[in-house]
């Protein structure tokens, strides 16, 4: 056998199984046909950022990550939620959940996703049990009962006892084993970039919520002195992408008009990036000798925070299985504990995720109104408000 492991995807949620499963003895391979962008400036870099909520903080400091990540995150102690849905673009409703409430730790801590490649592929550097190989990929997969087999660009062939399909939300590895996936399109699509402001954020978290989406602000170390924010914001395709050809002048006005002014005038402090909305889920989250992760198995909203943080629950899991069992790795009943251990929360998380979005869509009068009435109601009862907050940092129920 050549690898214990084999990781198709070397993004984000890749590059951490791959540390994840290294770390804990298992020899891995994981490959990707691009390089990582490690660089903020550099031309295909990834503008989001990442909300590391408290149990995928917990995980990235047991695998060794955390310690080359602190250094970077900006903790975000407060989630706000605004409705601005009024007939100007101002705020309504405005309700906080503070992490006080239930933790002596932030809710979070955000850092931009450049950033966390950057420090990815380097701590795969330390770990002498990883194979990254940047710059190729995977074009074939055969299985049976005891190992997978794997065809790679470069024209070689890999023997391995578990395939993580980690490549993305148009996964060759799960096409390649057949499975089927349940998409659902919004016709949304969202804008990503980073801005300044001369308002502090306070370490807030914030999404205003109008017709076609929220208008997300995550708090970013300041940037060439000035305080700093990480915007996404969602809207129907067809204005993102008028919005994305404005001219700088003309997008500062509409994003600070978009955010209710709460931070003061914003301006563009990085490129604009964009792509589609959609929330996908596959049927099975498993096959013969493949497990699926992170947009492999599930694509939500960039809403609540959830997107990574159901793929880093989903290598936990998965680590944790092959860890109780190492004899066992990658063999039909590991493969389906992990399917039966994960698929009702993605479930529930991405019906949950889509009705939000759907409800952030209102464009009726009368629809935005009861929106504003819901949320002021829901998040005014502190019980609820404790358990949705509890939920949205993992809890099961």
């Amino acid at each position: 056998m050549d690898y214990d492991i084999t990781i198709s995807g070397g993004g984000i949620a890749g590059l951490t199984a791959a540390a994840a499963f290294a770390q804990a003895g298992f020899s891995t391979l994981v490959v990707d046909p691009t390089a990582p962008v490690t660089e903020r400036e550099a031309e295909g870099s990834d503008l989001r950022t990442t909300a590391f909520l408290q149990p995928a903080q917990a995980f990235l400091e047991d695998i060794g990550l955390w310690t080359r990540l602190a250094d970077h995150a900006m903790p975000l102690q407060t989630m706000r939620i605004v409705d601005a849905g009024g007939a100007v673009s101002e705020p309504r409703v405005t309700k906080d959940f503070d992490a006080g409430d239930i933790s002596d730790k932030p809710f979070g801590w955000n850092l931009p996703n450049w950033l966390l490649r950057r420090e990815l592929a380097a701590r795969l550097g330390e770990l002498a049990q990883v194979d990254f190989r940047p710059g190729t990929g995977t074009t074939g997969l055969f299985t049976r009962e005891g190992e997978a087999r794997v065809s790679l660009s470069d024209g070689s062939r890999i023997r391995t006892r578990l395939v993580i399909a980690a490549d993305g939300r148009n996964s060759p590895m799960r096409q390649a084993a057949g499975i089927g996936v349940r998409t659902t399109r919004f016709g949304q699509k969202a804008l990503a970039f980073a801005v300044t402001h001369p308002i502090p954020h306070g370490n807030v978290s914030t999404e205003v919520h109008r017709t076609g989406g929220p208008f997300t602000l995550v708090p970013l170390p300041d940037f060439e002195g000035r305080p700093s924010s990480a915007i996404v914001w969602m809207d129907d395709g067809a204005k993102s992408e008028q919005r994305m050809a404005l001219d700088k002048t003309a997008f500062e006005q509409e994003m600070s008009e978009r955010s209710c002014h709460l931070f003061g005038p914003l301006e563009l402090a990085s490129r604009r990036t964009i792509w589609p909305i959609i929330a996908r889920e596959a049927e099975q989250l498993a096959g013969q000798r493949l497990a699926l992760v992170a947009e492999a198995a599930h694509v939500v909203p960039p809403i609540g925070a959830q997107g990574l943080n159901m793929s880093l629950r989903d290598l936990v899991t998965l680590r944790d299985l092959a860890m109780a069992q190492p004899d066992r790795l990658g063999d039909a009943a590991m493969l389906d504990a992990y399917h039966r251990r994960r698929i009702t929360d993605i479930r529930a998380r991405v019906a949950g995720i889509t009705a939000l979005n759907r409800i952030s869509q209102m464009s009726s009068q009368p629809l935005r109104d009861l929106r504003a009435r819901g949320l002021d109601t829901l998040y005014s009862m502190k019980p609820v408000r404790t358990s949705l907050m509890k939920l949205g940092l993992g809890a099961s129920g």
